[in-house]
């Protein structure tokens, strides 16, 4: 089972993933307060809300689409850095941080050859 899931984990970009859901996460979170506050913040809460559910996608597409990688990585990265100006400064600094981050670790994932086998 353990050896099951470390194979799992190393043939996708898992922790670059994992930046970005809970990156996304952060940047939904903010906006999603008690009812009184929402009601103020108004229409400005919904940006923060769908690019955080954009980089939780992403992120998810990198643990089960790594061939996206690319394409989650740089959308992750812009999400980001898009939060920082329309989402309560990205989730408070932490959210852009993070996702830049995560989104960088999934672009430069490569997949690793598989080692052959010694001839005998």
């Amino acid at each position: 089972m353990l050896l099951t899931w470390r194979r799992w984990r190393t043939g996708r970009p898992f922790w670059g993933g994992l930046a970005a859901v809970v990156a996304g996460a952060e940047i939904c979170a903010i906006p999603l307060a008690p009812l009184k506050i929402m009601l103020q913040q108004g229409i400005a809460g919904v940006p923060s809300v769908l690019m955080g559910l954009v980089m939780i996608l992403m992120g998810l597409s990198a643990w089960f689409a790594p061939h996206y990688r690319g394409l989650a990585g740089v959308l992750t990265v812009l999400c980001a850095a898009a939060a920082l100006v329309m989402s309560n400064l990205g989730g408070f600094l932490i959210g852009t941080v993070i996702g830049i981050l995560g989104g960088s670790m999934i672009f430069a994932w490569q997949p690793t050859e598989a080692a052959e086998p010694p001839s005998p």
